[in-house]
């Protein structure tokens, strides 16, 4: 009888990725590092346990969004007062903080549960081309397509 593989949290090997968001489309480059995130390309993926590696996020601030998206789309937050609601454009945001667009995009494509938010700390962005993640010693992951 053959039985399924299930990982172990201290059984997991954990690498450490570079993606250069220059040029790259948003939401494309946002689904790529999630699935890198929660270990989706490891054979040895298992649903309930994070199996995930590191990303480091460079040049947030060239990232590129198509369409009118720099305009139309909106980010919005809530001081929890009455009449508390706060909104940026994404051309705003990229302004101020990239990092903030890039981390939003690929926080939403993570499990909403505890799980998810461990996950979330495995996710490092910098809006240059320069990260402090040097000793670990990082390889650069090309995107698909």
């Amino acid at each position: 009888m053959r039985t399924t593989y299930m990982a172990k949290p201290n059984e997991v090997e954990r690498k450490w990725f570079v993606i250069d968001a220059e040029g790259k489309t948003l939401g494309r480059l946002a689904s790529e590092a999630a699935a890198l995130i929660r270990g989706k390309h490891k054979p040895e993926f298992t649903p309930h346990v994070d199996t995930g590696d590191f990303v480091v996020v460079i040049n947030a601030e060239k990232i590129h969004l198509t369409g009118n998206k720099l305009q139309k789309k909106m980010y919005y937050r809530h001081s929890m007062y009455q009449g508390g609601l706060k909104v940026t454009s994404a051309q705003d945001m990229i302004n101020k903080t990239p990092e903030r667009v890039l981390e939003q995009a690929i926080h939403g494509m993570l499990p909403k549960n505890r799980l998810g938010d461990k996950m979330k700390l495995k996710l490092k962005v910098y809006a240059g081309s320069e990260h402090p993640h040097q000793a670990q010693n990082p390889e650069v992951y090309e995107l698909r397509g």
